[in-house]
């Protein structure tokens, strides 16, 4: 494409898209002439396109030739959302749209908020559509399985350059409000056409935004107005509740607040959420528990991989006291004879990730219970993925893992397709420098299937599934075992005992 039916076709795609009214065409015009730094511009008289990746690789291709830009991909991401940038309404207007459309209804506010953030292409939909995704039928459920392959990997150039970037504390991190409008650096995304909402919670400022990487459908990030650290507490449970009341059809949780069962950002509070129902919201309670002075409260041990206590009722307030004594309770629970320990050497280990939700009109909250505690045998985590499954898993299991989504590594894609080849061809795995950690894995596979052609693809995909289904199993403080099923019941009762007190 010329570059001029690049900027024509840019300028129409944002007035498609709503971003931009017919009245800015002039002004949207002259700004993308400003950044390719183009003194003389006549119409296009080719057919436009409507594709924005289309669009926006004919004009880096541009800013590649005439050095605006480097050849590598971060620097064409920092270059494109500066193009996008252009033509983003100021947060002025998305506030007021969104808050009016909030006014008539919460579902039809999120909507607009996520197309929006889509069509400025803060969510590269036509990244997110790379990735792979299939379903796993488990004895809980069905598991989501993905390989992510929307955020890219930084070539060689990339690297070099971030390294050799001035380092600076601004923003001071990934979800600091300061990112808002940001044009981003070698070492730090760059966010000219991102949007944030402010939202108040529990009577605080709070912000909603979503992930640009969409692990599933409107995967939202809601984080503290203030950049302080994660913290599980019986304020983390009434603002998830909180939040639920403000957006009725809308899961959200936390991230546990301790490294290992934790997620990747500890040092700014945040939460996680969205439009989707995963396979631990439709599991069923396998059985049910009572606590002394809560008969208001709905409660029981979810069937689930790892350790859950369901509790439902309608009013949030109560939910909270009972999920706060539970989880001081856990904090300080020691069981030997379960691998739980609460303290060594003045460390804790314990604490939960909360997941709250609406249950028609009532209020739901989830507690998983964790512990990060590690051994000689198992130094990166006894409550984490297991060696024998670091070939597909070994990154720590967080909130979205937690739900029954696995977030696999994107080096599965090529390492499955190569495996298919190898297992047919009959080569040896294990003499493969990549596969050969695979090896024990095809092996056992063998005894269990025949490969073909038609099927060798489809076999490795659902037990790549059913690895993750083992994953949360080891994850699983409490197993589900006769002696795990007892020991979670020891934990109840010491709730119990100081629930009464």
């Amino acid at each position: 494409m010329k570059i001029e039916s690049c900027i024509d076709s840019l300028v129409s795609y944002a007035m498609n898209c709503g971003l931009a009214e017919p009245e800015d065409h002039q002004v949207l015009t002259n700004r993308l002439l400003d950044l390719l730094q183009l003194d003389s511009y006549e119409p296009s008289d080719e057919l436009l396109s409507e594709d924005l990746e289309e669009i926006l690789a004919g004009m880096l291709d541009y800013a590649c030739t005439k050095g605006l830009c480097d050849d590598n991909i971060t620097a064409k991401d920092l270059f494109d959302t500066r193009i996008m940038a252009a033509l983003t309404p100021m947060p002025r207007e998305v506030i007021r749209t969104f808050r009016e459309k909030y006014e008539r209804n919460p579902v039809e506010a999120t909507d607009w908020y996520y197309k929006f953030s889509c069509d400025t292409d803060y969510i590269r939909r036509y990244r997110i559509r790379k990735d792979m995704r299939w379903k796993y039928t488990s004895d809980y459920g069905d598991l989501d399985i993905t390989i992510n392959l929307s955020k890219p990997e930084k070539d060689p150039k990339a690297i070099a350059a971030a390294k050799n970037a001035p380092q600076t504390a601004y923003p001071k991190c990934l979800l600091c409000r300061e990112n808002e409008g940001y044009a981003g650096r070698m070492n730090h995304p760059a966010r000219g056409n991102h949007r944030i909402l402010p939202i108040r919670v529990c009577g605080a400022d709070w912000c909603l935004q979503y992930s640009p990487y969409v692990y599933y459908n409107e995967h939202c990030i809601v984080f503290n107005g203030a950049h302080i650290p994660m913290k599980i507490d019986k304020s983390a449970f009434e603002k998830l509740l909180d939040f639920v009341g403000i957006f009725p059809h809308y899961f959200v949780g936390s991230n546990a607040d301790l490294p290992i069962v934790g997620g990747s950002i500890l040092s700014h509070e945040h939460f996680q959420g969205g439009h989707y129902t995963f396979a631990m919201e439709v599991a069923p309670v396998k059985a049910e528990l009572s606590f002394a002075g809560f008969a208001d409260i709905r409660a029981g041990i979810v069937n689930w991989p790892m350790s859950v206590i369901r509790l439902t009722g309608d009013d949030p307030d109560r939910i909270t006291q009972l999920a706060d004594k539970i989880l001081t309770c856990w904090r300080g629970y020691t069981d030997e004879s379960a691998g739980v320990i609460a303290f060594s050497d003045g460390e804790p280990h314990n604490t939960i990730t909360p997941i709250a939700r609406r249950r028609g009109e009532a209020f739901e909250l989830d507690l998983v219970l964790r512990c990060n505690i590690t051994t000689a045998e198992h130094p990166l985590g006894v409550f984490h993925p297991h060696a024998d499954k670091h070939h597909i898993k070994k990154e720590n299991i967080g909130l979205i893992e937690v739900m029954g989504l696995a977030v696999l590594p994107s080096r599965l894609k090529g390492e499955l397709a190569a495996l298919k080849e190898a297992i047919l061809a009959g080569s040896d795995i294990g003499a493969d420098a990549v596969l050969s950690k695979h090896g024990d894995w095809v092996a056992e596979l063998k005894t269990r299937h025949s490969f073909t052609e038609e099927n060798a693809m489809d076999i490795l995909l659902q037990e790549t599934g059913r690895v993750f289904a083992g994953v949360l199993e080891d994850a699983g403080v409490y197993k589900n075992t006769p002696e795990g099923a007892a020991a979670f019941s020891r934990f109840v009762d010491r709730v119990n005992e100081e629930v009464s007190v």
